[in-house]
């Protein structure tokens, strides 16, 4: 059970932060499709501190995707007790610390999983957060730094000392990056040493992954990242999966069309839409994988940067797919598959 501040989720499935992914059309679209909590993407702590306008309209929420968490992130103690306190100020259900990323930029900068290497410090980063919010305070890192300094268990018992009210294990180091299979192994570990909701995440990529990590494991809550992009009925799916012990739900070609232009529609409303339809195009990969002549069709929609002639090209493209034969062979599909 995924229990704390108004928060209260029975084998919840929650949407990762994910840079440059759940801004708040995406959030809204995998809220709508069954995500129990959703976040922000991880917001720089610097940015935020030094009042920068395009760090700070990352931190925008609105009601009808509640419960949603804000995550920051950084280095500095300062600056990231200023941050939860800007973030605070726009009123999310919780904020989430980031120890986990493993990119080099964020790594370079003591941020992110830098601060596994240091336990101490990151602790008493995590205090300073707390004790200077009202709000409950999470944190989702992962394992270890790397195979030879696996300190999770550790940790877990170090941040729940100073407060926080769950805490997200991306079951990898942070030399794994994304390669190689998370070990979910590590999730009950934690579970036996602090009393803490623990949520799992890494390796989930489909329902099916979600149930077999409820099964497996004794994870409070289910976090997916990179398998909810180009693909947010996971939720739905999965949420089907727990209920019934099967997916019922046929999610077909034309189905995809139209969500990837609920995605768009959203996204103009808050950015604009020019804007909204040139960062769009990083979702079209997803939405139309595995389609007949799904590269051509994308070829054709980088070309555009108003809605209109994007919803004309993929509705048009929905009927000429709904005139192949069921059965149609198609040559290009593995091509195809391996350019996304």
């Amino acid at each position: 059970m995924l229990k704390f501040g108004n928060i209260e989720i029975e084998k919840g499935i929650l949407l990762a932060p994910m840079e440059d992914i759940t801004d708040i059309s995406f959030r809204l679209v995998c809220k709508e499709l069954g995500a129990d909590l959703v976040y922000t993407e991880f917001v720089n702590s610097e940015g935020l501190v030094r009042a920068n306008e395009r760090t700070h309209k990352k931190l925008k929420i609105i009601e009808e995707e509640r419960p949603v968490g804000i995550q920051i992130y950084g280095g500095n103690i300062d600056s990231m007790v200023g941050a939860a306190r800007i973030a605070e100020a726009e009123n999310p259900d919780l904020i989430d610390i980031n120890a986990g990323c493993w990119v080099k930029n964020v790594v370079g900068c003591g941020a992110g999983s830098a601060l596994l290497k240091d336990l101490p410090y990151l602790q008493k980063m995590v205090k300073a957060v707390v004790d200077s919010v009202s709000l409950p305070v999470t944190v989702k890192t992962r394992i270890g730094w790397d195979s030879k300094s696996i300190r999770i268990v550790e940790a877990a018992k170090m941040l729940e000392d100073v407060g926080i009210k769950a805490l997200t294990v991306h079951c990898r180091t942070r030399q794994m990056g994304h390669k190689g299979d998370a070990d979910w192994s590590w999730i009950d570990k934690v579970k036996n040493a602090v009393s803490i909701p623990v949520i799992l995440n890494g390796n989930v990529l489909t329902a099916q992954d979600v149930k077999k990590s409820f099964d497996d494991t004794n994870a409070d809550a289910v976090m997916i990242a990179r398998g909810a992009i180009g693909n947010p009925w996971i939720f739905k799916e999965a949420k089907e999966l727990l209920t019934t012990g099967k997916i019922s739900t046929v999610i077909n070609d034309d189905i995809k069309i139209n969500t990837c232009l609920r995605h768009l529609e959203l996204a103009i409303e808050i950015k604009g839409e020019r804007r909204a339809v040139v960062e769009h195009r990083k979702f079209y990969s997803g939405y139309l994988k595995g389609m007949h002549h799904a590269s051509k069709i994308r070829m054709e929609l980088m070309q555009y940067t108003d809605f209109e002639s994007v919803k004309n090209i993929l509705l048009r493209y929905s009927d000429e797919l709904k005139e192949l034969p069921a059965f149609f062979p198609n040559p290009f599909r593995l091509q195809e598959d391996l350019q996304v």
